[in-house]
């Protein structure tokens, strides 16, 4: 045998320089389990409704507004984000309520649902990236240390971008006994990371896991996948509605409008709380997140078409992702809940709340906040320039 022979072959040599953040491609049982899945066509998972999953518009003028320097500086806090220091004192008391959420920032919510604890789409990295040292960094510090928690009794992913699955973060929760509640796919990532198997259930849309005598079911979201350099669309993305023996909440993960809220809404509403996705918005890319507007109506959907519960905007304030005011996300949801006379919430990161109790509403943004235009107020409306809507290729991993 010769020394050229002893040699790795190039696919080989290519995959050791894969970023473990990368995470793994589904194959064997997992891989023909999805292409048996309904919603899996022509070898890709497909969404409920079209959606385009690449931005639209001039990439000049994309560039134009993404990296002008007043811009950037509109798309993040003018001064330091308050956070609430979580302490194990806040988390150590049962809610009097049954019910008590504490959002983490962006998309990471802890819930106490009737006597369990979940915990959804963690994220305590520096960067929400598959390198150290590039990417979107955080706007502001994790209000409590991932280790100092406390124990879980499950984590539940939206779907396998950077700022939802975050591989720091689930190879610390590998160490513990947690289990995870993930979709189509997303399994193939976690246990490259060090997460057993038998702690894993992957669920399609429509598909419910009963854990510790709470049930949580994968429902259908507008959205796309993908965190290498391939998008294959081979792992599936979700929202979640989580039912125990007294209430019901429900988390968007990302995604667009799209009219199967009233579906979900129908079969597993009404809830007493909904994590609604309202940051990163864009009119280049529409189809697949929702502005303050529409996610008050996605959560008046799912609730029967009436105000009820109380909407925990999420997927804002902690990473900069899209080209709008770093706190306008919170301004329009709050104008846009006042108008229908929804119960918006606007706690600190790191503050908990009880959806039944005392909501906190204060602006805490404001003192922050580099002034903001309220273009969604008829009074302010000005004529934007129009955007074209060739394709172009950016990196859609948002």
């Amino acid at each position: 045998m010769t020394g050229a022979d002893n040699q790795p072959s190039l696919r080989t040599r290519l995959r050791s320089l894969r970023p473990d953040a990368f995470g793994a491609d589904p194959a064997g049982a997992r891989m023909e389990r999805i292409r048996r899945s309904p919603n899996f066509a022509d070898g890709v998972f497909r969404n409920p409704e079209g959606a385009r999953t690449r931005p639209s518009g001039s990439m000049l003028e994309f560039a134009k507004v993404y990296f002008q320097r007043e811009q950037r500086a509109r798309r993040s806090p003018a001064g330091t984000v308050p956070v609430h220091a979580t302490t194990v004192a806040d988390l150590a008391r049962p809610p009097a309520t049954g019910l008590r959420l504490t959002w983490m920032g962006h998309s990471s919510v802890l819930a106490e649902i009737d006597g369990r604890r979940v915990l959804f789409d963690p994220v305590w990295g520096e960067r929400c990236s598959p390198f150290a040292f590039a990417g979107p960094k955080r706007l502001h510090p994790v209000p409590l240390p991932l280790a100092v928690l406390g124990a879980v009794d499950v984590v539940v992913i939206s779907h396998d971008h950077y700022d939802h699955l975050d591989l720091p973060t689930v190879r610390a929760l590998a160490g513990t006994d947690t289990v995870f509640a993930v979709p189509l796919g997303v399994g193939a990532h976690l246990e490259q990371w060090g997460v057993p198997l038998d702690r894993i259930h992957e669920l399609d849309w429509n598909e419910t896991v009963r854990i510790a005598g709470i049930s949580l079911t994968a429902t259908p979201a507008r959205h796309f996948c993908g965190r290498g350099l391939r998008n294959q669309q081979h792992t599936l993305w979700a929202s979640w509605a989580v039912a125990g023996p007294e209430h019901r909440i429900y988390h968007s993960g990302d995604t667009g409008y799209f009219s199967g809220f009233k579906d979900i809404g129908a079969e597993h509403g009404p809830f007493d709380a909904t994590m609604i996705q309202v940051g990163a918005y864009s009119e280049y890319w529409p189809d697949i997140h929702m502005t303050p507007a529409e996610g008050v109506r996605a959560h008046l959907d799912l609730q029967g078409g009436r105000p009820h519960g109380v909407l925990l905007p999420i997927h804002w304030g902690t990473f900069n992702l899209a080209p709008h005011a770093w706190a306008e996300p919170g301004e329009w949801m709050k104008d846009a809940a006042d108008e229908v006379g929804q119960t918006a919430v606007f706690p600190l990161p790191g503050e908990p709340f009880e959806p039944a109790g005392k909501p906190p509403t204060d602006p805490w943004w404001r003192a922050v906040s580099a002034p903001i235009a309220h273009p969604w107020r008829l009074s302010e409306v000005t004529e934007a320039a129009p955007v074209h809507r060739e394709e172009v290729d950016l990196a859609g991993e948002r």
